[in-house]
């Protein structure tokens, strides 16, 4: 189990205009851009409220959104509607949206057992034949990105919030990073389908985000054959997730 701690936010308001090149991203990888007007939208844990705003905001009447999350930290709150959650249960029906967004969120959640709740509520909420964007930060990636302290997720757990404090960062690791085999174990015990897009999603990054990093710009020309062996170490792991036309709740 994760260590009992009041969580604390970790969403990212200090870059707006980096939340709409992101939700582009998303829009491309789930292939949104010409979805048929008046589709349901949810974004989990929605944080600065910038890719939901962008989804209720870019063309106005495509997309109903909604968004939730445990702390409202949002700097953009128009076109879309919000509410308070505690916990990973979602105050909505079953079936009730066409797309579900989870991105950065299910490393906050807790432990195993509340990261599969929090899948399968995705699922739950899903209509059938709707589809999911599941980024998942990988416990592989050498700079962890909410406390900026190189290596801390890839320690045994009990070791990690003294690293953190010993790194002058934090007093505790409230966050827990999957693999890319647990993460695809749990989308699996979930019952979701699934695709891994990391591929994909490089060269959207650099196309839409433009990065500075020559070697990202190097890597994302390299052909698929060469860098799939790559994925299990990608530092964040990205799925495009979706529920069957035939699939029980």
């Amino acid at each position: 189990m994760l260590e009992t701690m009041e969580r604390k936010p970790h969403a990212d308001i200090s870059n707006m205009p980096l939340r709409t090149l992101k939700a582009r991203k998303i829009e491309l990888l789930l292939g949104l851009d010409h979805s048929p007007a008046g589709g349901s939208l949810l974004e989990v844990g929605t944080g600065s409220g910038g890719i939901a705003h962008y989804f209720a905001c870019q063309v106005p009447g495509q997309w109903r959104v909604s968004a939730v999350d445990v702390i409202d930290n949002r700097q953009l709150t128009e076109g879309y509607e919000f509410r308070l959650i505690d916990g990973c249960a979602l105050p909505y029906a079953d079936r009730s949206f066409d797309v579900v967004i989870s991105n950065h969120v299910i490393e906050h959640v807790g432990d195993e057992a509340s990261q599969l709740i929090h899948l399968r509520e995705l699922k739950r909420v899903l209509k059938p034949g709707g589809q999911g964007y599941l980024a998942v930060p990988n416990r592989w990636m050498v700079m962890e990105p909410h406390f900026r302290v190189p290596l801390l997720s890839w320690l045994p757990r009990s070791w990690r919030s003294p690293y953190l404090r010993l790194a002058g960062k934090g007093e505790h690791y409230d966050c827990e990073p999957l693999t890319m085999g647990r993460a695809e174990r749990l989308i699996e015990a979930a019952g979701l389908h699934y695709a891994n897009v990391g591929l994909a999603a490089l060269r959207a990054t650099v196309s839409i985000e433009r990065p500075a990093g020559p070697v990202i710009r190097w890597l994302a020309g390299m052909p698929d054959g060469l860098l799939k062996p790559g994925l299990p170490i990608m530092p964040t792991l990205i799925y495009r997730v979706w529920r069957g036309e035939g699939d029980a709740i």
